[in-house]
């Protein structure tokens, strides 16, 4: 995560036809040879059942485009909630905001603005309700710059925050790679994603190393027992080993700022956010991934960085340069039924050069990679809300959801705004201006990092839904010269 300016969007992923121009699918080097991936079946947490879905279309064959529906203040990631069709999103400052029905509450969910640091790479980085949904889960980081993970438990539609109860403390040295996504996995164990604690190269070798959480992919039960907070699940693979932290589900990783499941096969993705050469996505497949060490700082990618590779290191299903990009976004794979031509397809982002690009694996093989025409600079993070559907973070301040364009809803009037960030299929919008900004990348220091910016208009017709308390942010929001951002 960067600094960013005040104001992000939310944008939602739209079927428009069946067929559009093919593109030159991106390629990569080949995954290093020491790939492996442990499968114990007994040891391995519970996983979702597949689900029947329409075929999907090869990649190059859907089209899709991203429109407007609200004003945001910094959100960084969606939460849901069992049995709730409603959008939870946290926000960077520090709060969680229900938006139902295209209406956003105004009392927010959870404030906890007075505990958090917001600056930088620091703030309110993720929220997730408990399977149930009964109790809260949120990472922020606190006034002195360090983690913490923290359980609220629910009273209606808001978190009680006389029942705050405090899982894990971070006394993190640097203020950057401070963790931010939480995700209830198809187990129901609650799995926390921890970059290596920021400074250039993981200069305390955290992600090669047992005995701490930085760097790794934590996995608890989050109900307390035996002195702890929270549970240790009996099967995590370095429990009873001396010296190793027996919350670690996987280590290796630098930055793992976002990461998902698969919702029909309970298959991880991560985005591990790249050094100063190379951006990966990680692919643990369902009943695989225990004990499993991704590289870092061994390796960046499949390629060595600091000392000698380690034995058995698993690559990743995907690489591309950070000179392509900055900083990869991990998103979703898309189970929605919207658009069953994305079925089963990943979609991930690049911070900088803001390209969504879609693909798709067969027994841990990439089979299709596709850039899927969709572009918004600064693009942060995705959500997936209760239905499949996918979501995208930005800068332009504007919440988009998506409808074909004949079947937008009536009710909604065409957007008079000029999103400033977002580049819409070529076949749906016209090109305003191009505008060439510098943003400011880092990889242990600040350094000039290219980044090329389209301005487009939707095309007549698209929704936009307004937030009242966000009209008076709108004009600083219609123009964005210039950028500096931060390397996560």
């Amino acid at each position: 995560m960067r600094a960013r300016s005040p104001l992000v969007a939310l944008v939602l992923l739209a079927l428009l036809g069946d067929a559009c121009g093919s593109n030159h699918d991106k390629t990569s080097a080949a995954p290093r040879t020491t790939t492996t991936r442990t499968s114990a079946a007994t040891d391995e947490p519970a996983t979702a059942s597949p689900t029947t879905s329409a075929r999907p279309q090869p990649l190059a064959d859907v089209k899709l485009e991203l429109t407007t529906v609200a004003r945001l203040t910094q959100p960084l990631a969606l939460a849901v909630r069992t049995g709730d069709d409603a959008l939870y999103r946290a926000e960077k400052p520090g709060r969680v905001r229900r938006l139902s029905g295209g209406e956003l509450d105004p009392t927010p969910v959870l404030d906890i603005s007075n505990l958090v640091t917001n600056s930088g790479e620091q703030g309110f980085l993720g929220a997730a309700f408990s399977p149930d949904g009964s109790r809260l889960y949120v990472q922020y980081t606190d006034r002195g710059g360090d983690g913490r993970v923290v359980e609220y438990t629910m009273k209606g539609d808001r978190a009680d925050t006389t029942t705050r109860r405090e899982l894990l403390f971070f006394d993190d040295p640097f203020p950057n790679h401070n963790g931010g996504n939480l995700v209830f996995g198809p187990d129901k164990m609650l799995w926390i994603g921890m970059g290596d604690s920021g400074g250039a190269g993981d200069p305390n070798d955290n992600a090669q190393s047992l005995g701490t959480l930085f760097g790794k992919m934590l996995r608890i039960d989050p109900r307390p027992s035996g002195g702890r907070p929270y549970t240790i699940p009996p099967d995590n693979p370095f429990v009873g080993r001396a010296s190793a932290r027996p919350e670690i589900w996987a280590y290796g990783l630098r930055n793992p700022w976002r990461y998902s499941f698969d919702r029909s096969t309970g298959d991880l993705w991560i985005g591990d956010v790249g050094q100063s050469a190379w951006e990966e996505v990680d692919f643990l497949a369902a009943g695989s991934g225990r004990g499993a060490n991704l590289g870092w700082a061994r390796l960046e990618g499949n390629h060595p960085f600091k000392g000698a590779a380690p034995p058995g290191a698993v690559g990743p299903i995907y690489e591309y340069r950070t000179s392509d990009g900055c900083a990869v976004t991990g998103g979703y794979v898309y189970r929605g039924k919207r658009i069953p031509g994305l079925t089963g397809a990943y979609l991930f982002a690049d911070f900088c050069n803001g390209k969504v690009t879609g693909m798709r694996q067969r027994d841990g093989a990439r089979v299709e990679l596709h850039d899927l025409g969709l572009q918004m600079d600064n693009l942060e993070s995705f959500g997936e809300g209760p239905d499949g559907e996918l979501y995208a973070f930005s800068l332009d301040g504007n919440m988009a959801a998506s409808t074909r364009p004949d079947k937008r809803p009536s009710s909604q009037m065409p957007s008079r705004q000029r999103p400033s960030s977002a580049r819409i299929a070529s076949y749906s919008a016209s090109t305003v201006d191009g505008t060439a900004i510098s943003a400011m990348a880092r990889s242990g220091s600040f350094r000039p990092w290219p980044v090329s910016v389209q301005t487009t208009v939707a095309p007549a017709g698209t929704p936009t839904l307004r937030s009242p308390a966000t009209e008076a942010a709108d004009a600083g929001s219609q123009k964005t010269d210039s950028l500096a951002a931060r390397k996560r």
